[in-house]
């Protein structure tokens, strides 16, 4: 645990008592503040008294008397497109807002690190796509180095639920917009963009205040070295805002969409060969083609800003390529699942907009894809030019039959269920094809989350497996 600093003999209030806000509530609770808990969910509440957490009625008129700080969880908007009633409430009584992510910056460093030879590194990746599997891939290339790691953010724990890090540790926190738009400190070592498309334009007031959420790591941070990914016109703005001339090696330029040149410090994946440039110099290369962890450019643009992490960290090419072999992916992106009789199982849940299917569906060939659930504005016709290596659709949920009507000449079958879907895919399939779940659309029409919507697909074809 991160005991937070600051609040000492004060009375903070937490709103939101899902994972991040418990851990918020114990680590306030461990610097000397006394946590004053609130959730609109009576379950939660209920939970957090069980934990010997104190319960504070944030929708009494007299409920931020004396209190210092609110601490909220990331779900809960503050701004776009309205405030959450009691934060508008804290915020007209003048009393400051922050999240998880603001109280571990801030909390973070302490006098032991004086004794340090190398005091510890924090990591910090945002971006709309691919920031789990860079995050998850980081952390990895140091475990398998032999350095203290540990992940955290918006995957694995919470950020002020970790260990303390010791001499030379390094902590990897994947960061999404949410959690970077309201923290009031962001001061990562490293920080990374991945890139960036239309998401969650409602939380942030359209697409240049998402754009803002995410520039703040940089902006506000100041990281040491800055990794971006220069694939998208706000990457390519964003990498001109960080640097004093071309040679400024505080920024790394990656790219899997086109030839980098100059003499600054680039990392870019082209036809599957990942290179390494400075000062005009290839000094390493990777051939990633063969890493069964990380199919398709989409990948390929993960590996890029994970090598330049560590890179940055000083591990030599070689020690970063021999640990990318042993990347096993993460659950529900790109998740190899089986092959049976020369046919592979693919399980990419977590792809649930069009631009995410895009990059599952140019990853492989010969494709059995099973997609639908409950699909977003504008639907698939977005993936016309990847439908060439579809050979036939297999439908679920919701929008099976809107996807149906946008899908042209490409075979298709309204399957309904997953279970329907996976079989007779499996059942169509024959050696070379790949079975890919790619729903491009939310999971809340037949499951919970995306992870349950993986799941299921994963327990499918352990049936046929």
């Amino acid at each position: 645990m991160i005991p937070v600093r600051g609040y000492d003999g004060t009375r903070v209030a937490v709103l939101g008592l899902g994972r991040s806000g418990l851990a918020t509530a114990r680590a306030l609770a461990a610097g000397g503040a006394t946590p004053l808990c609130w959730d609109d969910s009576p379950e939660a509440r209920e939970n957090a008294q069980k934990l010997g957490l104190t319960l504070h009625d944030l929708t009494r008129a007299a409920a931020w008397d004396g209190v210092s700080a609110l601490i909220v969880s990331p779900g809960i908007p503050h701004l776009y497109p309205a405030p959450n009633p009691l934060i508008a409430r804290a915020m007209e009584a003048g009393v400051p807002v922050d999240n998880d992510i603001g109280l571990f910056f801030r909390s973070l460093a302490h006098v032991d690190w004086d004794q340090y030879e190398n005091p510890p590194r924090v990591v910090a990746v945002t971006g709309s796509n691919g920031k789990s599997t860079t995050a998850a891939l980081i952390h990895h290339i140091l475990i398998e180095s032999g350095k203290s790691s540990q992940l955290a953010g918006n995957i694995g724990r919470g950020v002020l639920d970790i260990d303390p890090p010791g001499d030379g540790a390094v902590v990897v926190l994947e960061l999404s917009s949410y959690q970077t738009d309201l923290a009031r400190a962001l001061t990562p070592d490293i920080a990374v963009f991945t890139n960036l498309s239309p998401d969650h334009l409602d939380r942030h007031g359209g697409m240049g205040g998402y754009f803002a959420a995410k520039r703040r790591l940089f902006a506000e941070g100041g990281p040491d070295r800055a990794i971006i990914g220069v694939d998208e016109p706000e990457g390519v703005y964003l990498a001109n805002q960080l640097v004093e001339n071309a040679s400024d090696d505080r920024l790394i330029r990656i790219s899997v969409e086109r030839k980098l040149t100059g003499p600054g410090w680039m990392v870019q994946a082209r036809k599957g060969q990942l290179s390494e440039w400075r000062k005009g110099r290839q000094v390493g290369s990777i051939d990633l083609r063969e890493i069964a962890g990380l199919p398709g450019s989409h990948n390929h643009q993960n590996a890029c800003a994970a090598y330049a992490v560590a890179r940055t960290i000083g591990l030599a090419p070689r020690v970063v390529e021999t640990a990318l072999h042993s990347f096993a992916g993460l659950p529900h992106r790109s998740q190899m699942v089986g092959e049976k009789n020369g046919v592979r199982f693919v399980n990419d849940s977590k792809a649930t907009n069009v631009d995410s299917a895009q990059k599952a569906l140019s990853a492989f060939k010969n494709i059995r894809w099973i997609a639908g659930g409950l699909g977003k504005d504008g639907g698939i016709t977005a993936l016309a030019p990847q439908l060439s290596e579809v050979k036939k659709a297999y439908l679920i949920g919701h929008s099976a039959r809107d996807f149906a009507l946008q899908l042209g000449d490409t075979p298709h079958e309204i399957c309904d269920t997953m279970a329907t879907a996976v079989a007779r895919a499996a059942a169509d399939a024959v050696p070379g094809d790949t079975v890919l779940l790619a729903p491009a659309a939310a999971s809340f029409d037949q499951y919970p989350n995306f992870e349950k919507r993986g799941d299921d697909f994963v327990a499918q074809v352990a049936l046929l497996l």
